[in-house]
């Protein structure tokens, strides 16, 4: 047995309600400011309403069926519901093209799509391309929705193994491919997280992050309802009104990205910019160590670096609270959890030498169940019980993890190896830069050439690419420079910020 227990994200509300019911526990802000808000046992009757929906539409346990929301409280009023019935939640980007829809929605054999309005046009376009669809639904409010289904708790019973979620991966390289979770999976991941945060019932998690994907659902969400906290729901991440709403809603916790922290750091100064009361903020991918420091002078909030895969669910990496900061670090393993630096044999390399980062965890608690209907890349990404994560990585001598590149973002110049994530890093140490991203070319020579886009701050518009590739010159060794750099105003990214970089 593990800290999960025999426990499913249905009890664990079910407890929260028995113990607080009358207390209030969730907030939702839209983008006008208006609100609206539940107490634990007001959450639990419209979950237990939208599970009897969910019946009503015929979905029985182990159906699948499709989240196409933004960021409401429907959608956690939905993805509870499913721990209630033993459905699965596909969650989905409310922004997602028809095409992306129609995959993802045939992949995942869905049997409804619960989507809001002004996101519901891509699901109508492809749903009668979805032979396993029974109907797209909108939630235009939560009484017309909802209007006459009990709001008793549905006869169903749900196991800690039982799946609960399919997170299709961000599909920067590739179709999105569907992880498979369980409500052991969530319990675990939320309980190493609430754990790692000291989180107790008087705290209030800002949620800004998008809620379809598993970050804001593992960082913010589940562990305020494991440990009886309260949370914060905004419609979307507002730069401009981040720390206002965090001194608004009183909230002690809140989760980031580095692009979202970078925007924070663009914003104009004002004197309540270190006047929230939050405690931590975690956040994944680097920041420069540049902007890890002026964001403590300004914001006084400490960073809590962390790293994860959809495919871990939970937290493998973190770094600890009460350690001295290693602002380009990751973190150390958590109690749980088992990483190594790795050769392409499988065997550990020594502290200082990069190699692929692999993690030591329980198909299906610690690690994800496998990809749907995928067993040939869930054997080559689960092996033997460690979870091969295809981030290259290097250890120091503490047993701090410091990240390098995604293995297919290794550049080959000649014979060497370059990590795009370097130059990246280098170019973004520029004053002028506000922003990176590098890649591969082809190259008749050398493999590939190296080509580097870049965001300049807006102040800094006369700055030249010779200008930068001699900024990077004088800082890399000179298989690593940049030939060509193209100025752009914007990267296309995935919903958490990560540069796509298969579309420049």
């Amino acid at each position: 047995m593990n800290i999960v227990g025999t426990r499913t994200l249905g009890s664990a509300l079910a407890d929260k309600v028995a113990r607080f019911g009358g207390r209030r526990f969730l907030v939702a802000e839209d983008e006008q400011g208006a609100g609206r808000a539940w107490t634990w046992a007001e959450l639990d009757r419209d979950v237990n309403r939208a599970a009897n929906f969910l019946l009503s539409r015929g979905l029985r346990h182990g159906a699948a069926f499709n989240l196409h929301l933004g960021n409401c409280p429907e959608f956690l009023i939905f993805w509870l519901a499913a721990a209630r019935t033993g459905t699965v939640m596909v969650p989905t980007n409310p922004t997602s093209t028809a095409d992306e829809m129609r995959y993802i929605l045939q992949h995942s054999e869905a049997r409804l799509s619960v989507t809001e309005p002004r996101y519901a046009a891509a699901c109508h376009a492809v749903a009668s391309d979805c032979p396993a669809l029974g109907g797209v639904v909108e939630c235009r409010s939560r009484v017309s929705l909802l209007a006459g289904m009990s709001d008793v708790a549905p006869d169903v019973r749900v196991t800690s193994s039982d799946e609960v979620s399919m997170q299709y991966t961000s599909g920067t390289t590739s179709k999105p491919k569907g992880v498979l979770l369980t409500h052991a999976n969530y319990l675990y991941g939320g309980e190493v997280m609430a754990k790692a945060m000291r989180v107790g019932p008087d705290d209030r998690h800002l949620i800004v992050l998008p809620l379809f994907h598993a970050g804001a659902q593992l960082h913010a969400f589940l562990p305020m309802l494991l440990a009886g906290g309260r949370v914060a729901l905004m419609e979307r991440f507002s730069a401009s009104r981040f720390v206002d709403q965090a001194i608004r809603h009183k909230a002690t916790l809140a989760a980031l990205f580095a692009a979202p922290i970078r925007m924070l750091l663009a914003q104009p100064r004002t004197e309540r910019d270190g006047a929230t009361p939050l405690r931590a903020v975690s956040y994944a991918q680097n920041v420069t160590p540049g902007q890890f420091a002026e964001w403590h002078e300004r914001f006084r909030a400490p960073l809590m670096q962390i790293w994860g895969m959809t495919e871990t669910m939970s937290l493998p990496l973190m770094q600890p609270l009460d350690l001295p900061r290693k602002p380009m670090a990751m973190g150390m393993p958590v109690l749980g959890y088992e990483c190594r630096v790795v050769d392409e044999s499988g065997r550990e390399v020594p502290p200082g030498a990069i190699g692929e980062l692999i993690v030591r965890g329980e198909p299906g608690v610690s690690l994800m169940k496998g990809y749907f209907k995928n067993p040939e890349a869930t054997a080559q990404t689960l092996r033997d019980g460690w979870l091969w994560s295809g981030d290259q990585a290097w250890m120091d001598e503490e047993g701090y993890f410091f990240f390098v590149d995604r293995k297919k973002d290794m550049i080959k110049r000649a014979g060497e190896n370059v990590s795009a994530s370097e130059v990246e890093e280098t170019l973004k140490a520029h004053p002028a830069v506000f922003d990176a991203a590098v890649v591969g070319i082809p190259d008749p020579v050398r493999d590939q050439a190296i080509k580097a886009y870049v965001i300049l701050k807006p102040e800094a518009t006369g700055t030249k690419a010779d200008e930068l590739i001699a900024w990077c010159r004088s800082r890399l060794s000179a298989f690593k420079v940049p030939e060509v750099v193209e100025f752009l105003e914007t990267f296309p990214r995935t919903s958490v910020g990560k540069v796509q970089k298969h579309l420049f």
